[in-house]
């Protein structure tokens, strides 16, 4: 993951002075090559201290680290985020499509840069080792999890996905060390999901989480940490590209089990050919 994408997932969440070094950053990145700490702060007017907590906030020891990230990461993104034009009462629907699809491959593109392949190489093998997996999470989050149980059934493993909070947390009652919660939640702040994956750690079980990038609630007691884009409270259309990141996360999951598993390769072409006999039968 480059230092553009860290600051960009992070930059709602960083205090004032945090958030002027965020900008100043992805503003003028090549000015972080000549500059020292001292000199970095004196341009952005905060303190030095400011600076090595900025540092250290991204995962760097400290802002020699840093700046060699920003350096290397000049060679890989553009620090510039992709902005696209809002949505508006008065946009034609040839204009709605073309900001919508715009929209939609900057988050594919975020979600995908977000992620390292090694957190989804280890929650693909959580997830095939568990013996019950409980995928949870509410409103367009529960929309989400419930296709992803229904993939995963179709690869004849244990999955359910309840809508419903408490019914989630009756369930993971139940949990032992052998069994797996999969928790979505676009903020990382949902007050149920955070209750199942309490109870989940509390009974031995492993959790995976799927969420805005950083430290939050849910990801804190996760195993594996997967992050998706959140969408700007102020910009939201009924989380549509909040589902668009979850979903590629869950469809990268499902088909990296399908291709791991050949077991799960011939339960899938079975229900695959046993839906369609069915409505071939039906015609």
């Amino acid at each position: 993951m480059t230092t553009f994408v860290k600051i960009k997932a992070i930059r709602k969440s960083l205090s004032r002075s945090e958030a002027k070094l965020a900008d100043f950053t992805l503003s003028s990145p090549n000015a972080i090559r000549d500059l020292s700490s001292i000199e970095l702060a004196k341009v952005v007017n905060v303190s030095q201290s400011s600076v090595v907590k900025f540092a250290q906030k991204l995962g760097y020891k400290g802002y020699p680290t840093f700046k060699l990230a920003v350096i290397d990461a000049l060679n890989h993104e553009s620090p510039e985020p992709r902005l696209h034009g809002k949505i508006t009462l008065n946009d034609s629907l040839s204009q709605i499509a073309e900001k919508l699809l715009a929209s939609k491959m900057s988050v594919l593109t975020e979600t995908k840069n977000l992620n390292e392949a090694n957190a989804f190489e280890q929650a693909v093998e959580l997830l095939k080792s568990a013996k019950r997996i409980l995928i949870c999470g509410l409103g367009g989050s529960a929309l989400v999890g419930k296709d992803f149980s229904y993939k995963l059934q179709k690869l004849g493993m244990a999955a359910i996905a309840e809508p419903d909070g408490h019914a989630q947390l009756a369930n993971v009652a139940t949990f032992s060390k052998d069994d797996l919660v999969f928790a979505i939640s676009e903020s990382g702040v949902t007050r149920e999901v955070t209750e199942v994956v309490v109870q989940a750690k509390k009974n031995g079980s492993k959790v995976i989480s799927l969420t805005k990038y950083g430290d939050t609630p849910v990801s804190s007691h996760a195993d594996v940490k997967l992050f998706s884009i959140a969408e700007d409270e102020s910009h939201r259309l009924s989380s549509i590209l909040a589902r668009t990141g979850q979903e590629f996360v869950i469809d990268i999951l499902f088909i990296a089990i399908t291709q791991s598993s050949r077991q799960g390769r011939k339960l899938l072409e079975k229900t695959n050919m046993v839906v369609s006999d069915y409505r071939h039968a039906n015609d």
